[in-house]
Protein backbone atom coordinates (compact mmCIF):
# COMPACT_ATOMS: atom_id res chain seq x y z
CA UNK A 1 0.00 0.00 0.00
CA UNK A 2 1.17 3.16 -0.81
CA UNK A 3 0.94 6.50 0.80
CA UNK A 4 0.71 10.44 -0.67
CA UNK A 5 0.97 13.64 1.02
CA UNK A 6 -0.79 16.19 -0.26
CA UNK A 7 -0.39 19.34 1.83
CA UNK A 8 -1.90 18.60 5.12
CA UNK A 9 -3.29 15.27 4.15
CA UNK A 10 -2.56 11.85 4.23
CA UNK A 11 -4.01 9.65 1.35
CA UNK A 12 -3.97 6.34 0.77
CA UNK A 13 -2.76 5.29 -2.87
CA UNK A 14 -3.85 1.92 -3.70
CA UNK A 15 -4.42 -0.19 -6.82
CA UNK A 16 -5.16 -2.98 -5.78
CA UNK A 17 -8.29 -4.60 -7.50
CA UNK A 18 -10.65 -5.03 -5.10
CA UNK A 19 -10.73 -1.28 -4.18
CA UNK A 20 -14.51 -0.19 -4.37
CA UNK A 21 -15.69 2.09 -6.86
CA UNK A 22 -15.95 5.41 -6.01
CA UNK A 23 -19.53 5.74 -7.05
CA UNK A 24 -20.60 3.15 -4.61
CA UNK A 25 -17.78 4.66 -1.99
CA UNK A 26 -20.02 8.02 -2.49
CA UNK A 27 -23.34 6.28 -2.01
CA UNK A 28 -22.25 4.42 1.59
CA UNK A 29 -20.28 7.99 2.92
CA UNK A 30 -23.50 9.99 1.89
CA UNK A 31 -25.41 6.92 3.86
CA UNK A 32 -23.16 7.57 6.90
CA UNK A 33 -22.49 10.63 7.00
CA UNK A 34 -26.56 11.54 6.55
CA UNK A 35 -27.56 8.78 9.55
CA UNK A 36 -29.35 6.75 6.90
CA UNK A 37 -27.27 3.46 8.11
CA UNK A 38 -25.62 2.33 10.77
CA UNK A 39 -21.88 1.42 10.30
CA UNK A 40 -22.30 -2.22 11.04
CA UNK A 41 -24.73 -2.40 7.65
CA UNK A 42 -22.24 -0.62 5.64
CA UNK A 43 -19.18 -2.50 6.71
CA UNK A 44 -21.67 -5.92 5.95
CA UNK A 45 -22.50 -4.57 3.01
CA UNK A 46 -18.82 -3.87 2.18
CA UNK A 47 -17.75 -6.93 2.64
CA UNK A 48 -20.24 -8.28 0.54
CA UNK A 49 -19.20 -6.26 -2.39
CA UNK A 50 -15.42 -7.24 -1.79
CA UNK A 51 -16.50 -10.80 -1.91
CA UNK A 52 -18.93 -10.88 -4.67
CA UNK A 53 -15.81 -8.96 -6.77
CA UNK A 54 -13.69 -11.70 -5.92
CA UNK A 55 -15.81 -14.18 -6.61
CA UNK A 56 -16.25 -12.45 -10.08
CA UNK A 57 -12.43 -12.74 -10.89
CA UNK A 58 -12.37 -15.63 -10.24
CA UNK A 59 -14.83 -17.55 -12.11
CA UNK A 60 -13.20 -14.91 -14.87
CA UNK A 61 -9.88 -16.69 -14.53
CA UNK A 62 -11.35 -20.23 -14.67
CA UNK A 63 -13.31 -19.14 -17.37
CA UNK A 64 -10.51 -17.84 -19.46
CA UNK A 65 -8.18 -20.79 -17.97
CA UNK A 66 -10.26 -23.90 -17.58
CA UNK A 67 -13.94 -23.79 -19.01
CA UNK A 68 -16.48 -21.93 -18.65
CA UNK A 69 -18.70 -24.26 -16.88
CA UNK A 70 -16.63 -24.52 -14.18
CA UNK A 71 -17.12 -20.55 -13.60
CA UNK A 72 -21.13 -20.79 -13.88
CA UNK A 73 -20.59 -23.81 -10.82
CA UNK A 74 -18.37 -22.20 -8.56
CA UNK A 75 -20.88 -19.17 -9.18
CA UNK A 76 -23.65 -21.30 -8.35
CA UNK A 77 -22.43 -23.18 -5.34
CA UNK A 78 -21.17 -19.91 -4.01
CA UNK A 79 -23.95 -17.31 -4.61
CA UNK A 80 -27.18 -19.96 -5.00
CA UNK A 81 -30.42 -18.24 -6.18
CA UNK A 82 -33.37 -18.48 -3.66
CA UNK A 83 -36.26 -20.64 -5.08
CA UNK A 84 -38.71 -18.80 -7.09
CA UNK A 85 -42.22 -18.35 -6.22
CA UNK A 86 -43.45 -21.32 -8.68
CA UNK A 87 -40.39 -24.06 -6.95
CA UNK A 88 -41.72 -22.75 -3.16
CA UNK A 89 -45.06 -23.45 -3.93
CA UNK A 90 -44.44 -26.76 -5.92
CA UNK A 91 -42.23 -27.60 -2.49
CA UNK A 92 -45.22 -26.73 -0.37
CA UNK A 93 -47.54 -28.49 -2.63
CA UNK A 94 -45.47 -31.69 -2.08
CA UNK A 95 -45.67 -31.63 1.60
CA UNK A 96 -49.71 -31.27 1.75
CA UNK A 97 -49.74 -34.20 -0.91
CA UNK A 98 -48.20 -36.53 2.27
CA UNK A 99 -50.38 -34.68 4.84
CA UNK A 100 -53.57 -35.14 2.85
CA UNK A 101 -54.67 -37.17 -0.20
CA UNK A 102 -53.73 -35.31 -3.10
CA UNK A 103 -53.43 -36.78 -5.94
CA UNK A 104 -50.05 -36.16 -7.49
CA UNK A 105 -51.25 -35.11 -10.97
CA UNK A 106 -53.64 -32.61 -9.22
CA UNK A 107 -54.96 -29.57 -11.53
CA UNK A 108 -52.96 -27.51 -8.62
CA UNK A 109 -49.70 -29.51 -9.34
CA UNK A 110 -50.12 -29.02 -13.24
CA UNK A 111 -51.02 -25.58 -13.00
CA UNK A 112 -48.24 -24.82 -11.32
CA UNK A 113 -45.82 -26.77 -13.53
CA UNK A 114 -47.33 -24.56 -16.61
CA UNK A 115 -45.87 -21.03 -14.66
CA UNK A 116 -42.29 -19.67 -15.64
CA UNK A 117 -39.72 -19.50 -13.32
CA UNK A 118 -39.69 -15.96 -11.93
Amino acid sequence: MKTQINGDKLFVVDHHPAIPPSDLLKKWEDKWFDEEEHADVLLIQAFQAGADQELEACCQWLDFNHSASAARNLRAARRPKPPSLKEQALAELAEWENVMDIAPDSPIRRALEQLDDQ
